[in-house]
């Protein structure tokens, strides 16, 4: 039986689950079938024959988002979310749902049947996954949107922080809210931004504004990106990227807070 595929940011917006299979890292998915985490790059799947088994990740609804370590929150009261593989972590209110830490959230153009992803995030926490709700296809299967999204991300082919958080940033918005759009885009100033453990990088904001509402769970959308380098010296980037405009909209001193929990993370940290 295939593991029912989690609630989308918005359409045509695919999550996936991965789990280690021997070797290879492997997902199953009811809509996307088999895909692989590629090991570089910018934490995005792509496709991968498919093996002869196949597993998901927190298919029984366990919140698993703090797996393989990490420290204690900074915020009393808020979870920890770990990007071991990139070397991040990082703390989100209780009411955002975190996925198993090797979910992937990921965006494609619209009319590519491959759906090959345009930028990906590891290991993502969730606010209000059923948001809205809508069946623009009247095909009786509604699609569910969620509000909002964090998670991170491996920068390969980065040149600089700044570079990399726009390029981001940009993308999100677009892959969400504008597509085949870009006009619609603002891409805010590059500012230095230091999180409270001590992480320096560059922080961009990308909104949109007046795109057409197509559908009725359509909005306009906005991405807060910080590129730095990790403990090994590479580009990595954290996102928030939800809905905006909207009465529900994430407050901007609530991203930022989240945000200035960022911290490198290393093998070992929160364990025995």
């Amino acid at each position: 039986m295939n593991a029912p595929e989690p609630p989308r940011p918005r359409r045509n917006r695919t999550t996936i689950a991965v789990v280690a299979a021997s070797a290879a890292v492997v997902v199953a998915c009811a809509a996307v079938g088999y895909l692989a985490l590629r090991d570089g790059g910018n934490d995005e799947a792509g496709p991968q024959p498919a093996p002869t088994a196949s597993a998901s990740a927190s298919t029984d609804g366990t919140d698993r988002g703090a797996g393989g370590g990490g420290s204690d929150p900074l915020v009393p009261g808020w979870n920890t979310v770990v990007n071991a593989k990139r070397g991040i972590t990082f703390d989100v209110p209780a009411s955002w749902k975190r996925q198993s830490a090797d979910w992937v959230s990921y965006v494609s153009e619209n009319d590519d049947p491959d759906e090959k992803p345009l930028v990906a995030m590891m290991a993502p926490a969730v606010l209000k996954e059923k948001w809205c709700t809508s069946d623009d296809a009247e095909d009786g299967t509604p699609d569910t949107y969620a509000l909002a999204s964090v998670g991170t991300t491996g920068e390969q082919g980065a040149t600089s922080a700044a570079g990399a958080a726009e390029d981001t940033a940009r993308t999100w918005v677009y892959g969400l809210y504008t597509q085949p759009d870009r006009s619609r885009l603002t891409v805010g100033e590059p500012e230095s931004f230091r999180t409270k453990s001590g992480v320096e990088g560059s922080l961009v904001t990308v909104t949109s504004s007046g795109t057409p509402k197509k559908g009725t769970c359509d909005t306009d959308g906005k991405a807060v990106t910080f590129a730095f380098k990790n403990a090994e010296g590479r580009f990595v980037s954290w996102t928030y990227v939800g809905a905006h405009g909207v009465q529900d909209e994430v407050s901007d001193a609530t991203i930022r807070r989240i945000l200035g929990t960022v911290r490198l993370f290393k093998d070992g940290d929160g364990e025995g």
